[in-house]
């Protein structure tokens, strides 16, 4: 009986090893710090995190001039990274009177949709990303339901009257932290948004300066009581934890203001510490849209075919080979380029002449051809296909999809 149970036990032991450890992501936004100002202060925790993996610049806004160009705004950028797509898709075009399209899936709601039942947690400054950007228990996002729930405190006002310098707003961003960390420690949600408001705050009445300088450190201190609750989890229990940490938007020269396409209103960075990072952490193309495929990779989180070819994104995380698509059309041809001279697999050209994604409907994806990655370009007739002034389409390999619309 005895060696009956022993044998039970290191069958147990060898399959529990062979699971490997339980994987855990979190995302925190801290809200309007451009990259140049994150790397002069250089915040200790920020940093310390980026040690551990790796700290790279991004860009937020769309591609200047193009159909995804989209205002650094602090909604939308929160929407760039929940969706992984830029404002054409996700509908959300500033702060207030939000509108998002629910039809393109945000992160909680495709880690709602495995088969395993992932616990999602969101601690935030602001009760709209909550309530209205993810839809929490709206019909349109099938009822989606987060699990735990820290927000609603800029709503109270007797607890959090105003403040000289808008500070009552970083005594909420306290709380919040204080509460993911509590969170982190005892419950530990597979995964995790934090949001905190007031360097936006502190940046619009100040602009860059010493001001700032402190606050923006102080803000660090905060996501420090985080990143010590998951340095705490990954020591006690067999979790491997994902953090990033970033921003939404950068800002203009004074840094009092944001919202166009200045160089540095669209720069943006992100700091992790994982460390099977591919190359597209440092290239120029690392964006906004790229957290949400990277952390669905990370916690193996999968997608229907047809959500999945919506996303503009690409996985800074494990391995990548092609990049940068574009579209180049002449009379009835188009040719599509991509990047990835040492791509070694095959790429699959899909293409679509509907949108009925965007209201709620199916489009009819076909693949139109198959084509060495590393020849980087696809020349498609369009003579052969059914008369359309629009096009989508998709380059995926093994590894990689890559997203391009063209109108006529």
């Amino acid at each position: 009986m005895m060696k009956r149970l022993l044998i039970f036990l290191w069958v147990v032991c060898c399959v529990t090893a062979l699971q490997g450890k339980t994987r855990k992501a979190l995302y925190i936004v801290l809200d309007g710090i451009p990259a140049d100002y994150i790397e002069r202060v250089h915040p200790k925790n920020i940093f310390d995190i980026a040690s551990k993996g790796g700290y790279a610049r991004a860009y937020t806004g769309g591609e200047v001039g193009a159909y995804s160009q989209t205002p650094t705004i602090s909604a939308i950028g929160y929407m760039n990274i929940l969706t992984g797509t830029w404002m054409n898709k996700h509908n959300v075009n500033g702060n207030s009177n939000l509108n998002p399209n629910y039809n393109y899936w945000s992160l909680f709601r495709i880690a709602k949709n495995q088969n395993k039942d992932f616990k999602t947690a969101l601690f935030s400054s602001w009760t709209d990303n909550r309530t209205v950007l993810i839809g929490e228990g709206k019909p349109e996002t099938d009822h989606l339901k987060i699990d735990y729930v820290c927000d609603g405190y800029e709503l109270d006002k007797n607890r959090f009257p105003a403040k000289k310098d808008d500070l009552h707003i970083f005594d909420i961003d306290s709380v919040v932290c204080k509460e993911a960390a509590a969170c982190i420690r005892e419950n530990a949600p597979d995964l995790s948004w934090v949001y905190l408001w007031y360097t936006d705050s502190g940046f619009h009445i100040y602009g860059d300066g010493a001001f700032m300088d402190r606050y923006v450190n102080k803000t660090d201190d905060l996501v420090g009581m985080i990143w010590e609750a998951v340095q705490y989890r990954e020591k006690k229990f067999d979790e491997e934890w994902m953090v990033i940490v970033t921003t939404d938007h950068g800002r203009g020269e004074s840094g009092h203001h944001h919202g166009g396409q200045l160089a540095r209103e669209r720069s943006v960075w992100v700091s992790t510490n994982v460390r099977a990072l591919n190359a597209q952490f440092t290239r120029p193309t690392l964006a906004l849209v790229d957290i949400l495929p990277t952390i669905c990779r990370f916690m193996d989180f999968q997608m229907p075919r047809d959500v999945a070819f919506e996303k503009d994104g690409t996985s800074f995380y494990g391995p990548t080979d092609i990049y940068e698509l574009t579209t180049h059309p002449y009379d009835n041809q188009v040719t599509l380029c991509w990047k990835g001279e040492g791509a070694k697999d095959e790429a699959v050209v899909y293409m679509a002449t509907t949108n009925a994604y965007k209201e709620g409907g199916k489009d009819n994806w076909s693949e139109i051809g198959r084509v060495k990655a590393s020849t980087g370009r696809f020349v498609v007739d369009l003579g052969k296909y059914p008369s359309s002034k629009f096009y989508k389409f998709v380059v995926k390999t093994p590894t990689t999809s890559l997203t391009r619309w063209l109108q006529k």
